[in-house]
């Protein structure tokens, strides 16, 4: 098989960190406030505009408060399981690693006794009507890890008793999220946006900031995670006074990465790009007889962690050490030419693909690579098969 003649512009596709917005450039970050306190007034105004332009561009409802938190996507969710939970009993679903990593919180650090817990295997969902709304639940919008994704919100009830928090960093700007249906929903500048790492995003509805007001935990909670003092809430949080320092070089990027969302259409264009990319994969798929979804189910796969597996016999009937070394092989091609790095599938995951396909991915640069992961394919299948 000959070398494709059309290389993909960028061959960033890795899951995190996730591709720049489409012409990015250091130059775009000159406007930082390096060396500036974070508490300043000029500061706090550009925390703010991530805050707004954050809630503007996702259509957050009105009466939900947006903040900024420290440790990225993981400590916004850790901050609202330390300072929410407890109350109630608590369901938690996961079907891929980050999911696994909420319910070790659950079960080993804040050792909730009442809990029930819903597992699945990579590629599958758990049994979403099994789920109890009178508890607190917990579960990711998008399985990162897996490429499997919950289809919409119609398995939550509106007038559930329990708390609905929402793991959905790599979900939130790439899905239609009905965000009525999640009363806490985290996500970090890093995922979809391409943003920098460190800080994370929270959103919690009037009935999450109830809670915050009038429940408090029987273990302590973290400075980092806390959100409330004496069952008040820490305004300043949600209007630019963050925990902890901010890297303001990070902020200003969040804010080139919002403008561009804004100035190609909003959450609405970026969900197309987002299903484009996805589209160009799945055609692709259903042509080809040696590549399968790691989903089964076309409602659950992911557009942006797309997820895929080899499905022929002489790869599936040897032993998983070998597939990984195989798999290895076949991306290492595809680094070495510059096509494509870091879609390896995550090490827990069955050996697979993970090709990133949120809203900074140009569609046509996936369009351009998949010929490449044919040609990288059949070099190493000639090697074994």
């Amino acid at each position: 098989m000959n070398l494709p003649e059309n290389k993909p512009d960028n061959p960033n596709f890795s899951s995190g960190p996730c591709a720049k917005r489409p012409g990015w450039s250091i130059k775009n970050l000159e406007m930082a406030l390096l060396g500036r306190s974070h508490r300043s007034s000029e500061a706090k105004d550009k925390l703010k505009d991530v805050i707004f332009k954050s809630k503007s561009i996702l259509n957050l409802p009105e009466d939900y408060l947006v903040g900024i938190m420290p440790a990225s996507d993981t400590g916004a969710l850790e901050s609202a399981m330390w300072s929410l939970l407890g109350l109630k009993g608590v369901d938690i679903l996961a079907w891929e690693n980050f999911g696994e990593d909420w319910v070790l919180d659950v079960v080993d650090e804040l050792k909730i006794e009442d809990k029930n817990l819903y597992v699945a295997p990579y590629g599958e969902l758990p049994d979403l009507n099994k789920i109890n709304f009178s508890r607190d639940v917990i579960f990711t919008w998008n399985g990162t890890t897996s490429g499997v994704k919950v289809p919409n919100a119609n398995w939550i009830p509106e007038n559930r008793e329990g708390l609905t928090i929402c793991d959905a960093t790599s979900a939130v700007f790439a899905m239609n999220i009905d965000y009525n249906k999640c009363d806490v929903i985290t996500w970090s500048w890093q995922k979809v946006l391409g943003g920098e790492a460190a800080h994370g995003m929270i959103a919690l509805s009037p009935r999450a900031i109830e809670r915050l007001q009038n429940f408090k935990p029987k273990w302590p909670i973290p400075k980092i995670f806390r959100m409330a003092s004496n069952k008040k809430i820490i305004e300043g949080i949600f209007e630019g006074s963050t925990i902890n320092t901010p890297s303001m070089l990070c902020v200003e990027d969040a804010i080139d990465a919002l403008k561009w969302a804004e100035s190609i259409g909003g959450l609405k264009e970026l969900i197309k790009r987002s299903e484009e990319s996805f589209k160009h994969i799945e055609s692709w798929i259903n042509q080809n007889n040696y590549f399968e979804f790691l989903s089964k189910h076309p409602e659950t796969r992911s557009n942006t962690s797309i997820t895929f597996k080899i499905k022929e016999d002489w790869f599936v009937d040897i032993e998983e050490k070998k597939q990984r070394v195989i798999m290895k092989e076949i991306l290492s091609l595809l680094s070495i030419e510059k096509v494509a790095y870091d879609i390896n599938g995550y090490p827990k995951a069955p050996p697979s693909f993970r090709v990133w396909g949120g809203g900074t991915i140009e569609p046509d640069n996936i369009k351009k690579l998949l010929p490449w992961i044919d040609w990288a394919y059949y070099q190493i299948r000639l090697k074994y098969a």
